[in-house]
């Protein structure tokens, strides 16, 4: 059996060529605030991949994505090991657009924080009163640029991802990034109004895109994972505070509050409560055990 080596790796994901596809893996690895901690979450990297290919699957019909197949049947022999097995998703190859797009259905984190301070987040002024946690009129988009591993993702106005992917592609900085607005908004409003059929509020997510062979804009990466998403339980959800999450903000709040007194290492209780949360979500979305 060939081993093979991967071409990219970032903080959770490594990313293999196969020739006129890519497969890209979901290792156990967790990072918070730009991180790599040094605990593996085990299983956490096949609910990333399944949950990407549960939502692939639901929202084909706003835009193609790249998913061709988590079946390492359909892979190279060196991705049939146990350590691959549901982890793995075989995608084509894109041209990845140069910034992230967030889209904020609710307050909280950064946003709350900016809004605190000047009652705008990422430069859109909101309503007067709002309180933490509280859902917004209407879901905001406010893009960043991508970070190398170790530097932080910067938040951009709407016009100023119009001049970075302009400067990415001459003459469609506008049309790019209306069409990557839209597109934003358009999967959050679907895949969030699911969700909370499930029990589940998306507070908010990020995603990326990327052009096809012919040109064509394309979902790429992950989709609506606990690492990409802040999902919280619809079941006692109260504005005014923080909420709990079923995604890595439990690990988030740990490394917060024990600051200066960790050496990016969590405790096991977390690293199991951190795990438990990733697969409640999974079965509350999905229906299903993983």
């Amino acid at each position: 059996m060939t081993t093979l080596t991967p071409i990219k790796e970032g903080k959770v994901r490594e990313i293999y060529d196969n020739g006129d596809s890519l497969i890209m893996v979901a290792t156990d690895r967790i990072s918070c605030f730009d991180v790599i901690l040094h605990n593996e979450i085990k299983q956490k990297g096949k609910v990333l991949t399944q949950i990407s290919k549960f939502w692939f699957d639901f929202t084909g019909d706003i835009l193609p994505n790249h998913m061709i197949s988590v079946d390492t049947a359909d892979m190279p022999e060196f991705f049939r090991q146990p350590q691959f097995e549901g982890k793995a998703m075989m995608c084509k190859k894109l041209n990845m657009l140069p910034i992230e797009c967030i889209v904020r259905g609710y307050i909280t984190g950064s946003g709350w924080a900016s809004y605190k301070k000047d009652g705008t987040v990422c430069g859109i002024r909101l309503p007067e009163g709002l309180q933490e946690s509280d859902k917004l009129p209407e879901p905001i988009y406010t893009p960043s640029t991508k970070a190398e591993i170790g530097d932080h993702d910067e938040n951009i106005s709407y016009e100023q991802s119009i001049a970075h992917l302009e400067k990415a592609f001459p003459g469609k900085g506008e049309e790019y990034a209306a069409k990557l607005r839209d597109c934003t908004i358009a999967l959050y409003k679907k895949c969030a109004d699911y969700a909370l059929t499930r029990g589940i509020i998306i507070a908010d997510t990020k995603f990326e895109f990327g052009l096809d062979e012919d040109g064509n804009i394309v979902l790429g990466d992950e989709m609506l994972t606990p690492d990409s998403s802040r999902f919280w339980p619809a079941d006692g959800y109260e504005p005014g505070h923080g909420q709990p999450s079923f995604d890595k903000q439990f690990a988030r709040d740990w490394l917060k509050a024990n600051e200066g007194n960790h050496d990016w290492t969590l405790p096991q209780e977390i690293v199991d409560k951190t795990i438990e949360k990733y697969l409640q979500g999974y079965k509350l979305l999905t229906g299903k055990d993983l």
